[in-house]
């Protein structure tokens, strides 16, 4: 068991329930997934695969491309051309993953306009402009030098947004 579940499972649980007053234990909110994502704004191979590339050397899993689903012609788009790269975090990587943005990525951000927050009920969606945060991305900046759009996404199963601000604020990621 990672430090962070061990801290909800016995802190953060407790908090929730002395706060909003939760009739059942399956009710209370807990952090579900980290969706990490890097979008391009056009269509080529480099840009593609050196994204597919940076999110594997970031949480060392494989990501997975993503199409678009309606053509676009400001953009020039096909639809089924791949727009993006992303990938789903759950359990133990999560909290890795989690852990290393806390401690190593937010601190290194000295100026904080770069990162723009997006609340949603059930959602908290960081946009960081420069991915460059990250050491091993750092170490290769000729082959990264380009990924722009980088977004993590913490999904919970929060009904209002008062329990998601308690919930991250309780995570100290707000």
């Amino acid at each position: 068991m990672h430090f962070l579940e061990h801290y909800y499972n016995n802190i953060i649980k407790k908090d929730l329930i002395n706060r909003f007053n939760y009739k059942s234990i399956k009710k209370i909110p807990k952090l579900e997934k980290i969706v990490v994502n890097f979008g391009c704004k056009s269509f080529e191979l480099k840009k593609l695969a050196s994204s597919i590339l940076s999110l594997q050397l970031i949480t060392t899993k494989k990501g997975m491309l993503t199409v678009s689903k309606k053509p676009n012609l400001l953009l020039k788009i096909r639809k089924g051309n791949p727009v993006g790269c992303k990938l789903l975090l759950t359990k133990n990587l999560m909290y890795v993953f989690f852990t290393r943005l806390i401690t190593e990525i937010f601190p290194r951000i000295k100026n904080k306009q770069l990162i723009k927050k997006h609340f949603f009920t059930s959602s908290l969606t960081y946009n960081i402009e420069n991915a460059l945060f990250f050491k091993e991305l750092e170490k290769n900046y000729l082959l990264f030098n380009d990924i722009k759009n980088f977004q993590v996404t913490f999904v919970t199963n929060t009904k209002t947004k008062e329990e998601l601000c308690f919930l991250l604020d309780s995570f100290k990621i707000l």
